[in-house]
């Protein structure tokens, strides 16, 4: 496919990209397919400024608010949520890619295609929903709302079939096993984080 193939990569663009998956990911999903296999502008253009949401509003809510224990409020040290930032930055960002080797690992034996650039922006495009629900964040008593981000498992469905070729009768199972997989994946990844920064994984 051809690499030039137009992505959105201005701030102006990614904003409506992000509304109009999250809106009608039924007619979105096949504009994406059709932009080509540029999965590296993808990344660099889509998923890297997004997935920066959840640390960072993690990093400045906890240093406005704090969060409460047993009727105490605790500011944890600026150095140390730095670190931690950066951590989950980088964890999410590599989870990423393990997130889509898993989608397209899986894809032929759902009765799907093998397409690692349409597996990579299938699941960049996918995990809209959960990186812009990161926001909440900023105000840690209602961080609880990031489950808002589980409809990032509804984009991925909904997409797959688009991306991947996977069959309408197949989609669902496609898509829970992707979850299932990248979950566990996921946990590991975020123990890895609570030994590097010495702390809670705090964006993932």
């Amino acid at each position: 496919m051809d690499e030039k193939s137009p992505i959105p990569s201005s701030g102006a663009a990614m904003g409506e990209r992000a509304k109009a998956i999250l809106k009608s990911p039924t007619a979105e999903w096949p504009r994406i397919a059709a932009e080509g296999d540029n999965w590296k502008a993808a990344f660099t253009g889509y998923a890297m400024p997004l997935a920066a949401i959840a640390p960072v509003c993690s990093l400045i809510g906890l240093q406005l608010f704090g969060f409460g224990y047993l009727g105490m409020s605790y500011r944890p040290p600026l150095m140390g949520l730095i670190t931690s930032t950066i951590v989950d930055y980088v964890l999410a960002l590599a989870g990423l890619f393990v997130a889509a080797f898993v989608a397209n690992y899986l894809s032929p034996k759902f009765g799907g295609k093998e397409s690692w650039p349409k597996a990579f922006r299938l699941v960049v495009y996918a995990m809209t929903a959960a990186w812009l629900a990161g926001i909440f964040n900023l105000v840690p008593m209602l961080s609880v709302l990031t489950i808002l981000g589980l409809y990032s498992i509804y984009l991925l469905y909904t997409g797959c079939g688009p991306m991947m070729g996977i069959p309408k009768d197949k989609a669902v199972t496609y898509t829970a096993a992707t979850v299932l997989v990248v979950i566990v994946v996921m946990i590991v990844i975020s123990a890895i984080s609570v030994v590097l920064s010495g702390g809670p994984a705090m964006g993932m």
